[in-house]
């Protein structure tokens, strides 16, 4: 029997795209067919300010499903973040502080608006249920799996057999982010690939606590900008969704040619239409610098709007005609730069040239010598009217 074309199954088609696995993949969809309405969870830890486009993958399906009229639950991970998710990790996760989580998940907060509804949204934190389980709790909540079953993950099998530290702490991970579909009766947990082990577990806790198990639906990961991790701050692979517009498209520009139709496909609103075009292109011998700068349009004009994509490609295409410099991350003042560029010869030709507003980076004039600076891939620096050069940073 062929399943129907109908509103109901593209309503499941639209709210299921990109996903690589679904458990139970009828229940939920026969629970999106007859209208039910969702309480959707997707939990992040907070464990470095700023969200970044592997963060967007989920969030945007979350979108999708709050633009169905389901609830979207956001738990902020500020219990779990503590403890590192050992996820994909070959050794143990530094713990972090109450402080540190606490002013990461500020920043969270305050970007995540730029993709959910936040109408829609109900914003949790574990601390509201785990600050005050009982140490009795814990240990029933611990009882409720086994040793054999953390040692079957991927990355703590890994690791014994490498004979590397796997700390007590590290299992509480899953069985936290389990408890959490406990605490807000989720009926639907969203996550990437890596997280399929931590998820299950919240199935079997919800039915262990006498609730319905929740489905699961997992999403691909992002490779970051290095074209082998996944996407990381950590790693330095990353491209922020409230990063400066520009520096966005410059980043966006350094997107592996391999990698333009998976970022066009995971992380921006292209059509499927648009993403064959972008897939033809390319392999009918368009060069991949064209088809990435639309990349970089789509993704400042998402997260900065059209005037901030117009300007940022823009500076782009007028810094891209300059001479390329190569810098080293040791430079903190301008007096280091543009003495490193060969802009000036010297420190006294620097403070001269600095009174007489002489020297620019990204066209606003150097206040002072000693002003410190962070140089980035993109940025220009320019003595007077004919001497400017475009730095790329290692």
């Amino acid at each position: 029997m062929k399943e129907s074309k109908g509103p109901a199954s593209s309503a499941w088609d639209a709210l299921t795209a990109g996903a690589v696995e679904i458990v139970d993949r009828q229940h939920l969809k026969a629970r999106i067919e007859r209208g039910d309405r969702l309480r959707v969870k997707l939990g992040l830890d907070p464990t470095r300010p700023d969200l970044h486009l592997g963060h967007t993958i989920a969030l945007r399906a979350m979108r999708r499903f709050e633009d169905q009229g389901h609830t979207g639950v956001l738990i902020v991970g500020d219990w779990t973040a503590r403890i590192g998710d050992p996820s994909g990790q070959n050794v143990t996760r530094p713990q972090l502080t109450r402080e540190e989580v606490s002013a990461a998940a500020d920043t969270y907060l305050n970007q995540l608006w730029k993709i959910l509804d936040e109408s829609r949204t109900e914003v949790r934190f574990q601390s509201e249920w785990f600050d005050r389980m009982r140490l009795d709790e814990v240990v029933r909540l611990m009882s409720q799996t086994t040793v054999a079953r953390m040692l079957a993950r991927d990355d703590f099998a890994r690791r014994q057999e490498q004979r590397r530290p796997i700390g007590l702490h590290e299992f509480l991970y899953p069985l936290l982010q389990g408890y959490d579909s406990v605490a807000v009766k989720a009926d639907l947990e969203l996550g990437g690939t890596d997280q399929t082990f931590n998820l299950l577990v919240g199935r079997d806790l919800q039915q262990a606590a006498g609730q319905p198990a929740q489905d699961v639906m997992t999403l691909p990961l992002l490779e970051g900008l290095d074209g082998v991790q996944k996407m990381s701050k950590s790693l330095d692979n990353y491209i922020g969704i409230d990063e400066d517009p520009k520096d966005m498209f410059w980043k966006a520009m350094a997107v592996p040619d391999s990698l333009i139709v998976r970022y066009l496909e995971l992380a921006t609103d292209a059509g499927p239409a648009e993403v064959r075009a972008a897939r033809e292109a390319l392999a009918a011998g368009t060069n991949p610098r064209d088809v990435k700068k639309d990349l970089a349009r789509r993704l400042v004009r998402l997260y900065h709007g059209a005037p901030a994509a117009d300007a940022a490609e823009a500076a782009f295409l007028q810094s891209a005609d300059l001479p390329e410099r190569v810098l080293g991350a040791s430079v903190r003042t301008m007096a280091e730069l543009f003495l490193e560029l060969g802009l000036v010869s010297s420190k006294s030709e620097m403070r001269r040239l600095v009174e007489q507003k002489g020297l620019f980076v990204d066209d606003r004039p150097v206040a002072s010598a000693d002003e410190s600076i962070e140089p980035r891939t993109g940025m220009v620096a320019r003595r007077g009217k004919r001497q400017a050069v475009t730095l790329r940073v290692q």
